[in-house]
């Protein structure tokens, strides 16, 4: 395992705590020092006289492919693999790699990464999500295309004698990876995938800055010959890789170098010009011929060497201006684009029309609840780029198998696409007579919008934040209970679950977690297991007719304390209850609207519910956790029961930087747990300037944070029931504020 790092001493520590603490512990890690300037050296050596299997080598300065080039040739293990310094590695990843290499007998193996930081919580990569989206073994690029996107080399582990056989090394240039990467792809005899989340790649505070060093010349540069090595690699493979690799590098590296005229010094700009240029002449014209709309816009006036253009329309881009897709204007009956450079000379005008394909309908929902019985679902629809007026008219049909129901539909003024306040919003309300036409598949809704002469229809989706991610289900009788959540196509979706295998309640003694619950069928068992690691184990039940309780023993949790996921420390264990026959269902949480956790030696235990409202075990350290959130007069409280020694506030990252300001919170103690509050009028800027162009950019993102004394900060986590209770949206004046749910951390909108 080759680890080369610079300037990461604030992270190096955590990510070998990771590498050591794998399941694959027959491992060599060489860790390769080029020349930090910062203490990174020092916790290197302290952690190679700790554990005998880290090894450090020192260099000068050479950058990251020598780095990694001198790594390999200190390393002498039957795999290789790479880490970067900052980043963390998960605890099973590369034991499973191994052990789909020693079955299918594959050149190199691959699985899934996860961006993280403290601010934000761990989110899907999406670069990897399409390659890693399913187990696949013994594959090749050539089978499978999507495999070109899989451009970096720590989330895979490589045959050693199939990385000699073939020479490879990195180039002396950052973005030194890729051309490795896809040369391997294309000289395996086979690879494997698995979709297992196998690394963990940190992303800074403020997010993916677009001024970071990525848009500084050197990179660029570094960039377009890295596209260029890896254009050559393709230049004679199969028709599919060469065309999937051109548009890969048309949608990322050309699309960085677009973006780079946003911020470039005059002095560089013929130089970035000129680089541009040159990557754009190697791309495939029907590659290009086929990207988006505003793609080809700059394309051309790249062409035209139209640098205060291309510094327009990077800007617009950069500041989101394409997040809500723009307003179209009227011009001799013909709809067009207002994009920079429209009715200029540049730019062919062609490029600015609207197509009737791209006025799509578009649909969200923002809010699911359940209302005096009734389940109430808030969203919104638009025609995409067309305002929304009074004119306009929307139905929603809620679809069973072939059958369709019309629902009443109450419209309001809500925040469209454009940023504004116009007639987008909707509500639908179903009562227990139309919820009993639900069955066990999922139900979806259509959504069809007349605006003008134009219709259009869509399954209703885009599930926002909070409720339409965590959705409540309901009894709506004695033995059916709706569960909302995601269906076909990310479709919303309803499901009636007819007695269903179900934890009832939940009580806590001395020593465990008893729980109470009612299974479909006669005879139940009770398994629990890790989805991340598999295997099950059973738990013994007492059983009475279909009813069951079972104790989860909470010194048995913690002995077994093994975090599936590096930066969160959390295991996740899942419960099905199967019947004498093997028949197994999921067990749905009915057991109220609050977790149950047991604190003890600095690590807690949790049941809660998941995402589509079933049971889960999570075995963590204690981390400060919100539990409710109430707008009480002026002030703003959120009340938790897990803290500890901490001070609260809410901060805000200041754009493309890492610096931040506070908000501080006024903290009580509770009689169970404490309670932050601050004051709203404080979260609104004093100074509003929108400085984007993106339609629905927030004024201020606010994150509640929680301080130790000893001055380290960390996001304050936010329970999967109190998800569920949001959206909070609070009114003042001219403003509107939102709380909201953000990867399990809490943020607070300004707008």
């Amino acid at each position: 395992m080759v680890v080369p790092f610079y300037g990461v001493g604030e992270y190096l520590g955590a990510c070998l705590e990771s590498i050591a603490g794998q399941a694959w512990t027959d491992f060599e890690a060489i860790l390769v020092d080029d020349g930090s300037p910062d203490d990174s050296a020092v916790v290197a050596k302290e952690f190679c006289a700790r554990d005998s299997r880290f090894r450090l080598v020192q260099q000068e300065n050479a950058g990251p492919g020598p780095a990694r080039n001198r790594g390999i040739a200190e390393s002498v293990g039957e795999y290789l693999a790479f880490v970067d310094g900052d980043d963390l590695v998960s605890r099973y990843g590369f034991a499973a790699l191994v052990r789909t290499l020693d079955r299918t007998g594959s050149d190199l193996a691959g699985g899934n990464a996860r961006r993280f930081n403290n601010s934000f919580g761990v989110r899907p990569s999406w670069l990897h999500r399409q390659p890693f989206a399913r187990v696949r073994h013994a594959t090749h690029v050539t089978e499978f295309p999507d495999l070109v996107l899989d451009r970096m080399l720590w989330n895979k582990v490589y045959r050693r004698s199939f990385w000699t056989e073939y020479g490879y090394t990195f180039p002396a240039i950052r973005y030194e990876d890729y051309p490795v990467a896809l040369n391997a792809h294309l000289d395996a005899v086979t690879v494997d995938t698995i979709t297992q989340a196998v690394y963990y790649w940190r992303e800074r505070e403020s997010g993916e800055s677009i001024t970071q060093q990525k848009f500084q010349l050197g990179n660029i540069r570094d960039r377009v010959v890295s596209a260029g090595m890896v254009m050559d690699l393709v230049e004679d493979a199969v028709p599919v890789v060469r065309r999937r690799t051109h548009a890969h590098l048309a949608q990322i590296d050309l699309l960085t170098l677009m973006s780079a005229f946003g911020t470039v010094p005059p002095e560089e700009e013929q130089h970035l010009v000129d680089l541009s240029r040159e990557l754009l002449d190697r791309l495939d014209d029907d590659v290009l011929a086929a990207t988006h709309r505003y793609d080809r816009i700059q394309h051309a006036a790249l062409r035209a060497g139209d640098v205060e253009l291309l510094r327009r329309l990077a800007i617009f881009r950069n500041s989101g201006g394409l997040r809500g897709g723009a307003r179209v204007v009227s011009r001799r009956r013909q709809l067009e684009y207002n994009y920079p450079g429209l009715g200029e000379t540049v730019v062919p005008r062609e490029l600015y029309r609207v197509v009737d394909k791209d006025l799509a309908l578009s649909t969200s929902v923002r809010e699911v609840a359940w209302v005096d019985g009734s389940l109430s679902i808030k969203g919104t629809a638009e025609i995409r780029h067309l305002a929304t007026d009074r004119s306009s008219s929307v139905q929603i049909a809620l679809c069973v198998g072939e059958a369709s129901y019309p629902l009443e539909v109450r419209r309001y003024p809500a925040l469209d696409l454009h940023g504004d306040q116009t007639l987008v919003g909707f509500e639908v309300r179903l009562d227990p007579s139309l919820l009993m036409l639900c069955t066990g598949a999922p139900a979806h809704f259509e959504v069809q919008m007349k605006s003008g002469r134009r219709v259009r229809r869509a399954m209703l989706g885009g599930q926002g934040p909070g409720s339409p991610g965590w959705p409540p289900g309901a009894w709506i009788d004695a033995t059916n209970w709706i569960q909302p959540g995601p269906g076909t196509r990310g479709w919303f979706s309803l499901r009636r679950l007819t007695d269903p295998c179900r934890l009832t309640s939940v009580e806590q003694t001395d020593d465990a977690l008893v729980l109470h619950g009612t299974a479909s069928f006669d005879e139940p068992a009770l398994f629990v297991t890790r989805p991340v690691v598999g295997g099950e184990e059973e738990i013994p039940l007492e059983v009475s007719g279909r009813d069951f309780t079972a104790r989860i023993m909470v010194r048995d949790v913690l002995g077994q304390t093994q975090p599936d996921d590096p930066f969160g420390q959390r295991t996740t264990r899942v419960f099905r209850v199967r019947d004498a026959e093997g028949q197994q269902r999921v067990l749905l949480w009915t057991a109220g609207d609050a977790a149950v956790s047991r604190v003890e030696d600095g690590r807690v235990v949790t049941l809660t519910r998941s995402t589509g409202g079933y049971v889960n075990l999570h075995e963590a350290p204690v981390r400060t956790t919100a539990v409710s959130v109430v707008a009480e007069g002026n002030m703003l409280v959120v009340r938790g029961s897990q803290g500890g020694d901490v001070t609260f506030g809410w901060r805000r990252y200041l754009a493309e930087s890492d610096d931040h300001l506070d908000v501080p919170c006024r903290r009580t103690e509770t009689a169970d747990g404490w309670s932050a509050a601050a004051d709203v009028d404080l979260l609104i800027p004093a100074t509003v300037v929108k400085a984007s162009v993106d339609p629905l950019a927030a004024l201020a993102d606010w994150i509640l944070f929680a301080t130790r004394p000893d001055g380290t900060a960390h996001a304050v986590q936010c329970e999967p029931f109190l998800c569920s209770r949001l959206p909070l949206t609070i009114s003042r004046e001219a403003h509107a504020l939102a709380v909201r749910p953000h990867a399990g951390t809490l943020h607070v909108e300004v707008r």
